[in-house]
């Protein structure tokens, strides 16, 4: 796994990352985790799925483990948190 800091936080299920990873020959910023799927921003819940995510790893270290595709311009891939997978934190949308 690599280490990366959380520095902006999109919505409930999304984030950037610095410095960029690189993946499969392409690089970037954003990320998106996988186990859990949280609302959009403008859907009931989403807002507060954002200010969570915020909460819990806005300029925090977080791990990048096992990458699975790019969609979007994201990197899916497994987050985790202090050792926790971030997707524990979000039961309600697994």
């Amino acid at each position: 796994m690599a280490q990366f800091q959380a520095i902006s936080v999109i919505d409930g299920d999304t984030f950037d990352v610095s410095p960029q990873w690189k993946w499969n020959g392409q690089t970037g910023s954003r990320v998106r985790p996988t186990g859990y799927d949280a609302p959009e921003l403008q859907a009931y819940g989403g807002q507060a799925a954002k200010e969570k995510l915020t909460r819990l790893i806005l300029g925090k270290n977080v791990d990048l483990g096992a990458a699975y595709r790019i969609d979007r311009g994201r990197l899916v891939c497994d987050v985790y948190l202090g050792g926790n997978n971030l997707a524990d934190y979000f039961p309600q949308y697994q």
